[in-house]
């Protein structure tokens, strides 16, 4: 029923046929830190994660191909040697917003934990049962990821199949026993971002991601003064989040993503308003107090 809902939002708000796969991701791969390296290798990697993630249909929903979800990968290569890729993965997650032409950040993250192996001529094979590759995992994980929250953000938990799906993905890499998955390894590894959505205590960042999105900033085209007063109200949720687990990644993950663009929300808004979020914020974000300084003071 929730991916009907969110599948009905599409269609009103980009009403074009649909079917193409989901996801429209830009891959890039940085081997500037490697030496005396044939860089073709690093081309070849680009353009079989491009193809492994932008070819394969995800789920049983229609897309057409402007509805479809955009985001980013972008690999940081620090080592490499003996066919082992080691460095780190920026990801990007776009939403747009209705009825304008804007469009919303729903997650910026660094994954420092990537490790694979990858040599010339390697097919990346999908298996949803099965282990195939630390660089297939990856992939996997960070698609119905994307998924998961492009879908929370379109109805309430509606992206609950894709979280189902990531928790096999994270139990099948954990018995690989490669870096980045195990649980409490840290606390921003991908079984922590996990958590960080699934974990009962963490259901109000759920709810927050749909309210901000769907009753927020899709309003505000057309009502901003209201929009805005659902955003302010969803803030609040941070601190029940902040008070059950203050060192939990999808604080930090919030910050990434929505800080610069709160400071713009509330550029317009009136001091009373203004005031009431850097409450908010301010004690659960206190080295990011410059930022926190143009919400309350957007003039200065």
């Amino acid at each position: 029923m929730k991916t009907f809902l969110r599948l009905l939002i599409i269609t009103l708000l980009f009403p074009l046929a649909a079917g193409a796969q989901e996801l429209n991701c830009t891959v890039e791969v940085n081997s500037q830190k490697i030496e005396g390296t044939d860089k073709s290798i690093f081309e070849e990697l680009q353009e079989a994660m491009t193809e492994y993630i932008n070819t394969r249909k995800w789920t049983n929903a229609q897309f057409s191909a402007n509805e479809k979800i955009e985001c980013r990968f972008f690999l940081t290569v620090s080592k490499y040697e003996d066919d082992k890729i080691t460095g780190d993965i920026q990801l990007q997650l776009i939403r747009p917003v209705y009825n304008s032409t804007y469009t919303t950040p729903l997650f910026n993250f660094k994954d420092t934990k990537v490790e694979f192996t990858y040599a010339r001529g390697d097919q990346l094979t999908y298996n949803e049962s099965t282990w195939e590759s630390n660089l297939t995992a990856l992939l996997n994980y960070y698609a119905n990821l994307f998924l998961a929250l492009d879908f929370d953000s379109f109805s309430p938990l509606g992206g609950q199949p894709y979280f189902d799906r990531l928790a096999s993905i994270v139990q099948m890499a954990q018995s690989s026993g490669e870096v980045g998955w195990r649980a409490f390894e840290d606390n921003k590894n991908r079984s922590a971002v996990l958590s960080s959505y699934t974990d009962a205590q963490m259901q109000p960042m759920r709810e927050l991601l749909y309210n901000y999105h769907r009753k927020g900033l899709d309003e505000m085209v057309t009502s901003p003064d209201k929009g805005r007063a659902v955003i302010t109200a969803e803030l609040k949720k941070l601190t029940d989040i902040y008070q059950a687990n203050p060192m939990s990644v999808a604080l930090s993950i919030f910050r990434d993503t929505k800080l610069d663009e709160l400071v713009n929300i509330y550029s317009k808004a009136g001091a009373s308003e203004r005031e009431e979020v850097y409450k908010i914020l301010s004690p659960i974000y206190p080295t990011d107090m410059e930022r926190l300084d143009k919400i309350k003071n957007p003039e200065q």
